[in-house]
């Protein structure tokens, strides 16, 4: 049987995906990229905010018509699966109202794909482990240059606007051993660069080893031969511990960049999303990443409109940012999600408030990151191949750069070579823009 999986969220539902493939695979099955010649089709879905739901439903209901058309022209009907944090959250409802749907599964039933599909019954959503669980396989991509590193699932900090721990449990670090033994595996297949991923990175070790150990994970995944850069995603600031920020420093293979989700400057309204960092402590933070590295690019994001944040808690979080010149920025209206304690908050912002204030801080951060592109006018930097345009241009990242939301460097090759994803060229840096650079190789 061919397997179709639709991938929707962030990257550890792309990690599912690519665990869920493996196990198809070593059942005996084979995975397509065609929808149209699956036998069974899989929406790996997400449920964190508002939109990503409206995503994830669009995009059940783009699968239901297909396998509609697939019928109307003769062929047999294939299996419809969702499965993932929309699954988890609402299967046992959803089942009666999208009865298009074969099968709804949560996040803890991966490994049973096979039987699920074969026993078709409407609905499994495990409750959640007590410890981490490893995939018994995983289906790369034939070039995997670029690979996540899952540390870590589920979360315990309980944030009053998420529901990631109801959907993904408590926090539950991977073994070490098991970690550096994927790592190793990754680099052997050809992946050049780690992209560590849990919900949230910097609590890793503190359940199974009674102590924060990315440090020290950090410096074991830097002895792996053949892994260039090892990416931090998805850190809270209240763990970002002066032995990190020293290892950041002092290992060349740690990438010059940081995930920080902040969400807020304001005290009061940190406080209110059950937060653990304070104004105080975020800059000082900063500050220290940035006098360890000089040249750390910090990724953040914020959220605009939480119940009761006023004019002066926006204003403040708006003057912060433009202070900060942070070199990576997101900013999102608050999704007020049922079942979370802000989502029972009185003192609720009406969308177009939210909505107004996030355009607000991102139309001045445009300025600001078109700013520091252009201070990179001149410099060479080593980048990572990614594709080729339609233009026959290049496209790229630096070590600043996560993949798929950060900045692009596209740029002209050398007529004596060419360069496929994963290769690592010298490019010098020729114009640059609101979000992207421009360049050529040089040396």
């Amino acid at each position: 049987m061919k397997l179709y999986i639709e991938t929707l969220g962030c990257l550890k539902n792309s990690n599912d995906s690519e665990g869920i493939g493996g196990i198809w695979e070593r059942s005996g099955q084979t995975v397509t990229d065609d929808p149209w010649e699956a036998d069974v089709i899989l929406v790996n879905t997400c449920a964190f905010i508002n939109d990503a739901k409206t995503e994830s439903i669009n995009t059940i209901f783009d699968m239901t018509r297909l396998a509609r058309e697939r019928e109307d022209s003769g062929l047999p009907k294939p299996l419809l699966i969702v499965a993932g944090c929309l699954g988890q959250r609402y299967g046992s409802e959803l089942v009666d109202e999208i009865p298009e749907v074969d099968v709804f599964m949560g996040v803890n039933d991966y490994e049973k794909l096979p039987e699920i599909v074969a026993e078709r019954k409407k609905l499994y959503c495990s409750g959640t482990p007590e410890q981490f669980v490893e995939f018994t396989s995983r289906k790369l991509e034939s070039n995997p240059y670029a690979a996540t590193l899952r540390i870590a699932e589920g979360c315990n900090n309980c944030c009053a606007y998420c529901v990631i721990p109801q959907i993904r449990g408590g926090y539950r670090s991977r073994p070490m051993d098991s970690i550096i033994e994927e790592a190793e595996v990754l680099a052997k297949a050809g992946t050049k660069e780690l992209i560590l991923i849990a919900q949230d990175v910097t609590e890793y070790g503190r359940d199974i080893y009674g102590e924060l150990r990315l440090p020290m994970l950090l410096r074991r995944l830097c002895r792996v031969e053949g892994i260039r850069w090892i990416r931090l995603m998805y850190c809270y600031e209240d763990k970002i511990t002066e032995e990190l920020i020293r290892t950041m420093a002092e290992e060349e293979k740690i990438c010059n960049y940081i995930d920080i989700p902040l969400q807020h400057i304001s005290d009061s309204v940190l406080k209110a999303m059950r937060r653990r960092s304070t104004e105080s402590s975020i800059r000082n933070t900063i500050d220290a990443l940035r006098r360890a590295i000089p040249d750390i690019h910090i990724r953040t994001t914020f959220i605009t409109g939480f119940p009761g944040e006023t004019e002066e808690d926006f204003e403040k979080l708006a003057a912060f940012a433009e202070e900060t010149e942070f070199e990576r920025l997101g900013v999102f209206a608050y999704s007020r999600e049922e079942g979370t304690p802000a989502g029972d908050m009185e003192c609720q912002i009406d969308e177009d408030t939210k909505a107004e204030r996030a355009d607000s801080i991102m139309r001045r951060q445009v300025d600001i990151s078109r700013r520091n592109n252009m201070k990179k006018i001149g410099e060479v930097f080593e980048v990572i191949v990614d594709g080729i345009d339609e233009e026959g241009a290049y496209l790229g990242r630096t070590v600043y750069d996560a993949p798929e939301i950060d900045n692009t460097v596209i740029f002209s090759g050398d007529d004596d070579r060419v360069y496929k994803p994963g290769d690592m060229v010298k490019v010098r840096i020729t114009d640059a823009f609101d979000y992207d650079l421009t360049g050529t190789v040089c040396g």
